[in-house]
């Protein structure tokens, strides 16, 4: 007779707190330098406190998820996540100083050109930056040359004029001025959501080898789906909790949207339409899980349900 078959209930914090460490652990290995040629004249240092010790590495778990449901390459992918995660902690850098939003907290701790100054600040947003596209391509054969490749590109442009730069751009002009919600859609499906999407998109091209399953063209789509539902709902959720929770919850100066005059989906839309709506968006997301065809989602559906549901 043959013995019952073991099954394994899913949590996210079990699974969270696993990838979480191999991520910690490798960012900390990698960022500012090998040991014996680290960065120079305290850049290192500036590098490691705008990314180490802090934020809630969602890019990097959802890369770590996405790689999951394909039965990806670990390696691509660990790298992917924490290039995803520098790229990210480049852009909150360069946001935060005074030529852009003149912030003074992130990660409940003084802003990088708060504690380095300006000039150092910039320095280590630009070597972060270059630092995640080096991690994208090793000079051993742990990711094949195609992959690395397909990564760089999807990462370049959902950081560039096209995604990441290009909202932020957006932003900066709008201060002051009235957005449809169409404007305000494209805004953050740019400046927010394309990291977010590229994050999923990038773990499932993890699985782009001969030895991984590969998403057949309609999963890929519903990845895409999912990734710009998720990448909305953040940005909406992100917009409820600078009017409902205060700087020590956040991390970071609450209510500066407001006080800057900048237009948001709850100043448009109004507080508990905004609630609504990502809610909506989280729906949309796990429809798009269902319709992949996948069967090892359960990490990218518990985060989507995290991510939209913190604000409660």
């Amino acid at each position: 007779m043959n013995a019952p078959e073991k099954i394994t209930l899913f949590t996210l914090n079990g699974w969270s707190a696993q990838q979480l460490a191999a991520v910690e652990q490798a960012l900390s290995r990698w960022v500012a330098g090998p040991a014996d040629a680290p960065a120079p004249a305290g850049l290192g240092d500036a590098m490691r406190y705008a990314v180490l010790d802090g934020g809630k590495r969602l890019r990097p778990l959802l890369v770590l998820a996405a790689c999951e449901a394909v039965a990806g390459n670990a390696q691509a992918a660990l790298r992917s996540a924490c290039a995803v995660e520098l790229i990210h902690a480049y852009s909150l850098v360069h946001d935060d100083m005074p030529c852009m939003d003149n912030d003074v907290l992130r990660r409940g701790k003084p802003t990088v050109h708060v504690k380095f100054g300006q000039a150092q600040a910039l320095l280590a947003g630009d070597a972060l930056q270059a630092l995640a596209f080096e991690l994208l391509t090793p000079d051993d054969d742990s990711v094949d040359v195609a992959t690395q490749a397909k990564l760089c590109r999807m990462l370049a442009q959902a950081a560039g004029f096209q995604g990441m730069a290009g909202g932020q751009a957006i932003d900066l002009a709008s201060v002051g001025r009235p957005l449809t919600s169409e404007q305000l859609h494209e805004m953050h499906r740019l400046k927010t959501g394309a990291l977010l999407q590229a994050s999923v998109m990038m773990g499932a091209a993890c699985g782009a080898s001969s030895q991984a399953k590969q998403a057949t063209p309609a999963a890929q789509r519903a990845l895409r789906d999912y990734g710009a539902a998720v990448g909305l709902a953040f940005q909406v959720v992100d917009d409820i909790l600078d009017v409902t929770a205060d700087s020590a919850t956040l991390g970071k100066t609450a209510g500066k949207d407001a006080a800057q005059d900048k237009p948001t989906f709850v100043s448009l839309l109004g507080l508990q339409a905004s609630k609504d709506y990502a809610q909506q968006l989280l729906a949309q997301a796990l429809a798009s899980l269902q319709a992949s065809g996948l069967k090892n989602t359960n990490a990218l559906h518990a985060l989507a349900d995290m991510l939209v549901n913190r604000a409660h």
